[in-house]
């Protein structure tokens, strides 16, 4: 089988013919463009495909939404670099919001340095702006891409997070979140019911987007979210979600590459196909012979390598070990993918990457 055989079967709910290796390499390949290995377009590039080849990566993920996301005449957004912070302002008649996002050159990433959502005091200007907020669809990459993945793996596509996701990883944090259930409970509320109402019609459109796979991108941490806000603010809107993905014929994601153990088991009971990025211990708080009995019967655990595995940290001996472990339980269980949890960082070797499949190939096989 290749891998698009391999990963294709399993998510049809059949068996291949062993464990599939697909890995995120975008971090460890932005890096590397930023250091002038590659060009600055690679990853734009049929030539980023040809890598996954050539070290035997299956390949599913590249971030890319399938829309654009468009603003009417009353909001008005200005963006802007000074340094190595890059800024985004936005007027609304409701209110102004500001955020700053911190280029981390050593460490090849940005994070955000002032949150766009300060205070409960932000609330409606961000209502305003996803009430004046409309989607139109972008389906080019998507066409681009799938001549270039064919038996390498599937044309995968993002979703919007849902909207208690977008406040806590992106547009606010949990601290700020945290004030805003103590002295404004009600207004997050109807904030988060206003957010879901227009990224209803985002995923719409993601729906009709030419793939095999919709993820939701959540980036969840089970110490930060919690059951009580999951069950209240994420639940229903992901139920929802999987099966309006499902009704389109497509399989569904969520990226949870965070701690798992206090919402593994409310995931798992969700509805999606997959759960990805799965970081087991010693670097995540389960183990991966745990995960089974924690997600449940149904859904594909997918990870299991955790990224630091990849680099001059972890010895050649403990890498192939921990490989081959993973690749015992991901056998025995039937209903695994092998994959990066979450992504090859930037000091990621490239003959570990390599190794990997051959790992895969002499100890993942199926009777």
């Amino acid at each position: 089988m290749n891998d698009r055989q391999r990963i294709l079967t399993l998510l049809r709910g059949q068996t291949p013919d062993r464990v599939p290796w697909f890995g995120d390499l975008s971090y460890w390949v932005g890096a590397m463009q930023q250091r002038g290995q590659f060009p600055a377009d690679f990853q734009q590039t049929e030539a980023f495909y040809s890598l996954h080849r050539e070290l035997q990566v299956g390949f599913y993920l590249q971030g890319y939404f399938p829309f654009h996301t468009r603003y009417d005449e009353s909001v008005e957004v200005r963006q802007w670099h000074e340094g190595l912070d890059r800024h985004r302002l936005i007027r609304t008649p409701a209110g102004e919001l500001h955020e700053r996002w911190t280029t981390l050159p050593e460490a090849f990433t940005q994070a955000p340095t002032e949150h766009l959502i300060k205070s409960p005091k932000d609330l409606a200007a961000l209502r305003w702006l996803y009430e004046h907020t409309s989607y139109e669809c972008d389906y080019a990459e998507a066409e681009r891409r799938s001549e270039w993945v064919r038996d390498l793996g599937i044309v995968l596509c993002y979703t919007p997070k849902t909207p208690l996701m977008q406040l806590v990883a992106l547009d606010a944090g949990i601290e700020t979140i945290t004030d805003c259930l103590v002295e404004a409970e009600e207004e997050l509320d109807e904030t988060l019911e206003i957010m879901e109402t227009h990224l209803d019609q985002a995923v719409e459109i993601a729906l009709s987007c030419p793939g095999d796979a919709l993820m939701i991108p959540e980036n969840l941490s089970s110490e930060v979210v919690g059951k009580r806000l999951f069950e209240k603010h994420m639940r229903r809107c992901q139920h929802k979600w999987t099966q309006r993905i499902a009704g389109a014929g497509k399989f569904s994601f969520i990226h949870i590459d965070g701690s798992l153990r206090g919402l593994l088991a409310e995931e798992g009971s969700v509805g999606f196909t997959v759960l990805e990025a799965l970081t087991p211990s010693p670097v995540g708080d389960v183990a991966m012979s745990e995960m089974r009995e924690l997600a449940g019967p149904e859904p594909i655990l997918w990870g299991g390598l955790p990224g630091v595995y990849f680099t001059p940290l972890v010895g050649d001996e403990a890498f192939e070990a921990f490989v081959v472990e993973v690749l015992e339980v991901m056998r025995r269980d039937g209903r695994c993918v092998l994959g990066v949890a979450d992504q090859v960082p930037p000091d990621g070797l490239r003959e570990r990457v390599r190794r990997v499949a051959e790992l895969a190939e002499a100890h993942g096989r199926y009777p």
